[in-house]
Parts: C-alpha cells; sequence; structure tokens
C-alpha cells in the first residue's frame, strides 16, 4: 500500500518550489554532505558526503579497471613553462589559475599553477616513457583535487578546489583514440543511468564549448529538477595537438618516427549535486540505492520493550552481507529519525516492533515514493533487493518523465525565445552550425548549446537563428 501523504517531515528545508537555490544548499548543509570551510570558495566534504564520493568512485574506478586503465599520481604544481606549451589549452585556463609565487620567503624563479586539470604534466612524463608504437597505449587516470579560481561558488556544483578523476590516454593511431573518446563517454552514461538512476543526453559540444586545446568534446547531459542542465561528464579527443607541442614520438611498425594520439576524460565531485537536484524532494536527499552510504535503516519500534534491540540487532548482522545497512538505537524517538533519515535519503526503511517480532515479519518502506510493504522476516534475503532495484527504476523512471516533460521544440527565433523565457527545461532545434548564431541565441534567448545530440532528429530544413540550410539539431539550455 502506497503513503501518499505530502506532510512535510523536515520543516528546516526550504520548500524547492519556494527558493530551488536555497532548498539546496538545505539539503547540502542539514543531510550533512558537506560544510562551509574557512578558506574561500572550498568546502569540507563531511564524512556522510564522503562516503556517497567513495561509492562513486569505487564504481566507475572498477569500469575503468575493467578495461585496462591504471592509476597513477601526478604533482599539484605545474611549471609555468609547462603550462605555456600548448597555447590554446592555457589560454582557455589562464582566468581560472592559481599560482604560487614563493616558497617560504624566497620567490620562485619560475611560478608554479597549482593544477587546474593536469594535461601537460601527462605529456611531459609520456615524453619519458613512450619511444615504440610496444609502449601503446598508455591508459593512465589519477584521483585527486584541481583548483580553479571560481567567482561564484556553490557546495559541490562549483567550487575552488573540488575532487574528480582525471583520465589521460595515449594510442598508436587517431582511429583508437577516437574510439578510446566515445567508449569512455559511454562509461559515464552507462554509470549515470545504472548506478545513479539519472538520464542523460549523450552528444558532442560546439566548438565554442569544447574543451581548452581539444579537437572534439563529447559530453553527458542531465536535466535538474529545475529543468537547468547539468554537464555530468566529458572525454576529449585532442588528436596528436599536445604531442606535438610536447614533442612526443614514437618509433611507428614502419621504423618511423610518429606522434601518438591522445585522449583526456573527466567527472568530478558536482555529480553529487546532479543526484541531489535530480533526486531530490522537499523532505531532502534521495539517494539512488547503488551508491548510497546507507542503503537500509533498521528503526527499532518501542525499542524500550523486552526483545525489540536484540531482534533489530539480529536482523543488522544477518543483513550486512546483503546491503549496506545500519540500526538507529539512539533515545530519539520514531518520528526523528524517519525525518532524519528520509532526509538523508537512505533508499529504505525497516521498521520492526513487538507485534512485528510476534508476528515474524517487518514493515519496509520506500524512500522515493514512502510506499510500506509487510515482509516476512524469513524473506529479507531475497525481498531487499528486489525493493532496491525498485527504488533505482522508480527514480530513473521519474527523471526521465520530468525530463520528456520539459524537452521543447522550437522551429523559428521568436518560439525559442518565448519557451526560453516561459518554460525552463531543454529546448531542440536546427543550427546552421555558425558562431555568429550560437551567440545571438546567448544574447537574445539566455540559453547555451549543450549538445549536438548523438541521436538526431531532422526538425526542419532551417537553422532556428538564421533560416539558412540547417547541419545539427542541438539541445538548448541554461546551465549550472
Amino acid at each position: 500500500m502506497a503513503d501518499n501523504s505530502n506532510k512535510k517531515m523536515v520543516e528546516s528545508i526550504t520548500s524547492m518550489e519556494e527558493d530551488f537555490a536555497k532548498w539546496y544548499t538545505d539539503v547540502v548543509i542539514k543531510a550533512e554532505l558537506a560544510s562551509y570551510s574557512g578558506v574561500r570558495g572550498c568546502m569540507i566534504i563531511r564524512p556522510y558526503g564522503t562516503a556517497l564520493w567513495e561509492n562513486i568512485r569505487n564504481d566507475l574506478d572498477a569500469r575503468f579497471k575493467e578495461l585496462g586503465h591504471e592509476n597513477v599520481m601526478m604533482p599539484l604544481f605545474i611549471p609555468e613553462s609547462l603550462l605555456q606549451k600548448e597555447k590554446d589549452h592555457v589560454e582557455g585556463f589562464a582566468p581560472e589559475v592559481a599560482w604560487v609565487t614563493h616558497g617560504g620567503s624566497e620567490e620562485l624563479a619560475e611560478r608554479l599553477c597549482v593544477r587546474p586539470t593536469s594535461e601537460t604534466l601527462f605529456c611531459d612524463h609520456y615524453r619519458d616513457i613512450i619511444h615504440s608504437y610496444r609502449d601503446l597505449p598508455k591508459l593512465y587516470n589519477q584521483w585527486c583535487s584541481v583548483v580553479r579560481w571560481e567567482k561564484t561558488t556553490r557546495p559541490f556544483l562549483r567550487t575552488t578546489e573540488f575532487f574528480w578523476q582525471e583520465g589521460h590516454t595515449m594510442h598508436e593511431t587517431a582511429e583508437e583514440a577516437m574510439e578510446e573518446t566515445v567508449r569512455m563517454l559511454n562509461v559515464y552514461a552507462d554509470f549515470c543511468e545504472q548506478s545513479l538512476a539519472i538520464p542523460v543526453i549523450k552528444g558532442r559540444k560546439t566548438d565554442k564549448e569544447k574543451f581548452a586545446g581539444a579537437e572534439i568534446t563529447y559530453t553527458i547531459e542531465a536535466m535538474m529538477h529545475d529543468g537547468k542542465a547539468l554537464q555530468s561528464g566529458t572525454s576529449h579527443y585532442f588528436g596528436d595537438g599536445f604531442a606535438r607541442a610536447f614533442d612526443i614520438q614514437f618509433t611507428g611498425r614502419d621504423n618511423t618516427l610518429q606522434y601518438p594520439f591522445q585522449t583526456s576524460w573527466g567527472m568530478s565531485t558536482r555529480i553529487i549535486g546532479a543526484i541531489i537536484m535530480t533526486h531530490g524532494d522537499d523532505n531532502g536527499l534521495v539517494l539512488p540505492p547503488a551508491v548510497a552510504p546507507v542503503q537500509l535503516v533498521i528503526i527499532p519500534i518501542a525499542q524500550h520493550k523486552p526483545g525489540v534491540i536484540e531482534a533489530a540487532s539480529a536482523l543488522r548482522d544477518r543483513l550486512k552481507s546483503v546491503v549496506r545497512v545500519k540500526m538507529d538505537d539512539s533515545d530519539n524517538s520514531a518520528g526523528w529519525k524517519f525525518a532524519e533519515y528520509e532526509m538523508k535519503g537512505v533508499p529504505l526503511r525497516l521498521e520492526i516492533g513487538p507485534r512485528d517480532i510476534e508476528n515474524n515479519q517487518c514493515v519496509i518502506v520506500r524512500r522515493d515514493n514512502r510506499e510500506k510493504t509487510v515482509v516476512s522476516l524469513d524473506q529479507l534475503e531475497q525481498k531487499i533487493p528486489e525493493l532496491l532495484k525498485a527504488v533505482h527504476d522508480g527514480l530513473y523512471k521519474k527523471a526521465l518523465e520530468r525530463r520528456e516533460s520539459m524537452t521543447y521544440t522550437a522551429l523559428t527565433m521568436d518560439e525559442l525565445i518565448d519557451i526560453a523565457s516561459n518554460k525552463p527545461g531543454f529546448i531542440k532545434s536546427m543550427w546552421c552550425g555558425e558562431l555568429e548564431c550560437e551567440n545571438a541565441l546567448k544574447e537574445q534567448a539566455g540559453v547555451t548549446s549543450r549538445c549536438m545530440p548523438f541521436e538526431q532528429e531532422h526538425l526542419s530544413d532551417t537553422c532556428v537563428c538564421c533560416g539558412k540550410p540547417a547541419k545539427k539539431m542541438v539541445v538548448w539550455g541554461k546551465a549550472y
């Protein structure tokens, strides 16, 4: 049976309809994912947020290693001369770079950049270790933090320091590098949909929006609850541009010197922001089961009565091999505990009291829809995985339906401006490929190109902006 009550369990969280930005901040702080720090633009990721990131990291790391990638650790600092070697790359990052100018009281002979990304470090290393086609491919990844000097910050979404993984690979041929670029984008898309229950649109960035120094950037774009887009993962093809800039050469199969072809790809802690804003509600977090730090919380009911704590403890110990489980036997009221774990987004809540023990049963409540199920204690090992899958599927279905209901088609500029002004969400339209039209859409409608989807639709023959022959369908939107 379903509990369709709309009763607000946690009064201290602002309603998302009232103020979405405030709702988001309330959830981050009150669910104890992160706190503000004394360092401008930097956050303290608290144990619950760290556990969530660790589950994300472990899931992705296993996917990378299954494809043959190895983890490395590169320096935190990049000499200015090294950063300057790739012109487009350094120009793209120049406004965001933090510089170290002194070591102790001594002024440095050369400034050191605090890494905003590590292409240059990897290339400097690859020059030393790649000599023959037999040394390729090099499939490296690192988990680290990076620094980008942001003007406006918000926890997880945009911070001066953030955590991520960055893959950097080198390949013998352009074809192999292109395959890797698309393969890794698909890894991100599969992870978002299979583990995070977030539907994404896969596509290519326009030249205006591509990564600094890349020839091609691919992206996965997710729609948040308020209709804005969140770029959730990117994969870049660099060609041999960095290899030439850093003079990375290898002896090919034909015994000639050749330049390798490079990719990079990354996903950061901003994906936690995506989880919050895709699945959360006015009671707080709603976490996808695959990455939730606690998948099942056991709440003893009338725990002062004989045998209740013992029964709940026995269930916890028994279920540890099935699910990430926690029992709360604190002296807080059951109602407080319900609200607390709803706010923290725990996918399933198991309630057990004296009457349940007599009847050899318990009640399990889903976080996503508050549906209650009475389950025999003998069937828990079978039923809990089924309910976790049902939570995942329910979250994905709800997010996909929201995206579809908030995606619009515009055939003219007037239509696009009207939709952008009055209807939050994505806008599909045709584009001629010219930068002038892309800029005009941003200036007049306030939208940016999110991507040119792999799954193209022919909406019309002409560009929504200028009326010239169209080349691609583009998804436009406002973004975080």
